[in-house]
């Protein structure tokens, strides 16, 4: 008889204890979604937005630290002057605003 009710008490807490796990997995998710994945994504999605509203002319830095002058906008990639008629191709996504046309963009909003 009391093997059946430390049985009892043990399944008991047992439950309770897995209910637990999973509200503590649950809510290990959400802080690692709202604090860690979707500032993530919301800062790729500013830097595509970046790059797709770059024309000729801009100012910007490749990700190998040069920076150049964009002279012509491809679907992949930029055709951009580093020195005087010196022209290299680079892929879009290695390209960023310099700070002085990111910050002329944040003062146009």
């Amino acid at each position: 008889m009391l093997n059946l009710i430390v049985l009892q008490a043990a399944d008991a807490a047992q439950s309770q204890s897995g209910w637990s796990f999973w509200i503590m997995m649950i809510l290990i998710f959400v802080v690692f979604y709202f604090f860690m994945i979707r500032p993530q994504t919301k800062k790729q999605k500013e830097l595509q937005k970046q790059r797709e509203a770059m024309k000729k002319g801009d100012k910007v830095i490749t990700a190998g630290g040069i920076h150049a002058i964009i002279k012509e906008v491809q679907d992949n990639a930029f055709l951009i002057e580093v020195a005087k008629d010196v022209v290299i191709k680079v892929d879009k996504g290695s390209v960023y605003a310099t700070q002085e046309d990111a910050q002329a963009d944040s003062y146009k909003k």
